[in-house]
C-alpha cells in the first residue's frame, strides 16, 4: 500500500496557512497542520474533510526543539513522508525601539526565525535520505526532486520600517536562512524556496482595523490567500532545471 503524499503547514492559520493547506489537499495530499491551539484548527480540518481531503491537526509550538523532533517523527513514522513543508509562522507585533523589551524582541525572533530553523533543519533531513532518482547519483547525475521547503517571507523580510525593528530583524535572518538551506539543499535534491508576501492580506484582522484598505478588496488592492496557495503549489511543480528561490506577491497597486 502506497504511503500518503504529506503536506506539513506549520502555522495554518485563518489566511495563508489555511489556503495552502486547503489547496495541497485538493491535490491529493494528506495534510499536517499545526497550530500553537489545537483547538484553532479544527475549522480548517473540517473544512478539508468535507471537501473529501485528509488532514491531521497538531498543537505544536516550532520554537521547541523537542516538540518539532517529535512531531516530525510521528508524520514520518505513522502518516508518510513529508513532501512539502511550508512554514508560515509570523510574529507581527510593532512597537518603538524606545520601549521595545528585549523579552518582546526575542519572542518574535523565536517565532519567526528560530522556529523556521527547527522545523526546516528536521524535515531537511528526512527529505535528503530518500533515495535518489538512480545510482548515479554521487555524480550529481539522477538526483530526485525530493520534496520542497517553502519559507512564507514579508514586505520586512527586504526592509525595515519604523516600529518594525523585531520584525524585520527576525524576517531577514529567515531569508537568509532560506537563501543558505537553498545553496546546501537544492544539489541534493530539496527544492527551498522563499516568498515575500508584500501587502495586506484578505483577513478579518485587516477587514476589521483597517477598514480603508480592506475597501480596495474588489479592486485587487489585497492579497487573496487563496492566490496566494496557487503560487505556493507552482513553486512545488517546478522541475529541477528552472526552481525559483524567491518569489515575491504583491497587489498591483502596491508600491515597491
Amino acid at each position: 500500500m502506497a504511503q500518503a503524499k504529506v503536506c506539513l503547514v506549520i502555522g495554518a492559520g485563518d489566511a495563508t496557512g489555511g489556503a495552502v493547506a486547503r489547496r495541497f489537499a485538493r491535490e491529493g495530499y494528506t495534510v499536517c497542520a499545526t497550530r500553537r491551539t489545537l483547538d484553532k484548527l479544527q475549522p480548517l480540518l473540517e473544512h478539508i474533510r468535507a471537501e473529501g481531503g485528509i488532514a491531521h491537526g497538531f498543537g505544536s509550538d516550532a520554537r521547541k526543539d523537542e516538540d518539532v523532533i517529535a512531531l516530525v517523527e510521528h508524520i514520518e513514522t505513522q502518516i508518510g513522508p513529508i513532501e512539502v513543508l511550508v512554514f508560515n509562522i509570523g510574529a507581527n507585533s510593532p512597537s518603538s525601539i524606545l520601549t521595545e523589551t528585549a523579552r518582546r524582541y526575542t519572542k518574535m525572533w523565536e517565532m519567526a526565525c528560530l522556529a523556521g530553523f527547527l522545523t526546516g533543519r528536521e524535515v531537511a533531513k528526512r527529505m535528503v535520505a530518500r533515495p535518489d532518482a538512480s545510482s548515479d547519483a554521487a555524480s550529481g547525475q539522477g538526483v530526485a526532486h525530493k520534496g520542497s521547503i517553502i519559507f512564507t517571507g514579508a514586505t520586512a523580510s527586504l526592509r525595515g520600517s519604523a516600529h518594525f525593528a523585531g520584525f524585520s530583524g527576525a524576517k531577514m535572518a529567515l531569508r537568509a536562512l532560506a537563501q543558505s538551506m537553498a545553496r546546501e539543499l537544492w544539489p541534493l535534491g530539496v527544492h527551498v524556496a522563499h516568498t515575500i508576501i508584500d501587502g495586506a492580506i484578505d483577513t478579518e484582522f485587516i477587514r476589521t482595523q483597517f477598514p480603508e484598505r480592506y475597501a480596495l478588496k474588489d479592486q485587487g488592492g489585497i492579497l487573496n490567500p487563496d492566490h496566494i496557495a496557487d503560487a505556493y503549489w507552482m513553486l512545488h511543480q517546478q522541475p529541477r532545471d528552472a526552481w525559483t528561490h524567491e518569489l515575491d506577491l504583491r497587489p498591483y497597486m502596491e508600491r515597491f
